[in-house]
């Protein structure tokens, strides 16, 4: 989960505190915790991200239905934790395209059969609209780092994602705000410019190359150290070739500046600076995890392609 910000008006010291407490109990998560954990985990921040997101929905005119939300968003977790048990995960990569399917093709349905019984029928369909929108959004990313979580090297991968993103995070906002002088969107977000997009893509590239090309002292090192089981590690043969990761690093790059970007359109529509106010000095749940909503599907997908070949 992402848990470096690009901006904020409390002071650096507050930020830089609330990351170093939180960085290694993530990391602690992500490497040692069983999935059914994870899973419980990833659905409590899910619902807290979920809950900010249809308030924000609020200042666009609708009504959201929250608790239906929650309930839809809590049962699909609830498959992933159960799923989730024992060293041979049950619900395998197969298996959760299909629940993944079958929840995303449901919830329009759902949504609008509760929405009937709305008092203003004409505020039926915004109010479902946003319940599917949440869904698609927030809970299908996540669930797809839970099971990511339980495939081959899911721990390094995983591992892997949040440092890329956090280094681009990192470097986006130092340098951009050192030497940024081209702004890249500034009706979205006025405070991002090139220069720190382009500090963003640099940093995320020489971490995932740094990563891959130490895999093995990595894996080794963290079996040593207890944080992971054997197939959650990069070991030997099972490396892939580098020219794949540096492009895969790129692009998950770019997905987790577009999520950033996408949140700021979404705050910026609903007159709002964050998301919320739940991590001192770093604003909403969402705020924290709207790069890895798109460039989770990005990895999970290379990594359900990697197991097929």
């Amino acid at each position: 989960m992402v848990i470096i910000a690009r901006s904020s008006s409390l002071p650096l010291l507050k930020r830089i505190a609330t990351a170093v407490v939180l960085i290694p109990i993530v990391l602690a998560l992500i490497l040692r915790a069983p999935v059914s954990v994870l899973a419980v985990v990833a659905a409590i921040v899910t619902l807290l991200t979920i809950h900010e997101f249809l308030k924000l929905t609020e200042p666009y005119g609708v009504r959201p239905m929250t608790w239906p939300t929650y309930l839809f968003t809590a049962v699909f977790f609830a498959a992933l934790a159960i799923g989730g048990g024992g060293e041979t995960p049950l619900l395998s990569t197969g298996k959760f395209l299909i629940v993944l399917a079958f929840a995303a093709a449901i919830a329009p349905f759902i949504f609008l059969t509760r929405a009937m019984r709305e008092g203003e029928l004409r505020g039926g369909y915004p109010s479902a609209a946003a319940s599917v929108f949440a869904f698609a959004y927030i809970a299908l990313p996540m669930g797809m780092l839970v099971q990511l979580r339980q495939q081959w090297a899911g721990a390094f991968y995983l591992l892997y994602l949040l440092l890329v993103v956090w280094a681009g995070d990192i470097f986006a906002y130092f340098v951009g705000k050192a030497i940024g002088r081209h702004l890249l969107s500034p009706r979205v977000s006025p405070k991002k410019t090139w220069e720190g997009a382009i500090a963003s893509v640099v940093a995320s590239i020489v971490v995932g190359w740094l990563l891959f090309r130490y895999a093995l002292p990595i894996s080794a090192g963290l079996l040593h150290a207890g944080l992971i089981q054997r197939r959650d590690g990069l070991f030997g043969l099972e490396q892939p070739a580098m020219g794949p990761i540096l492009l895969l690093t790129f692009v998950l790059n770019l997905a987790a500046q577009l999520g950033d970007l996408v949140e700021s359109l979404i705050k910026r529509g609903a007159g709002v600076k964050d998301s919320g106010a739940i991590l001192p000095g770093h604003g909403g749940m969402l705020d924290r995890i709207d790069a890895l909503l798109f460039a989770a599907p990005v990895l999970w997908y290379y990594a359900a392609w990697r197991m097929m070949q």
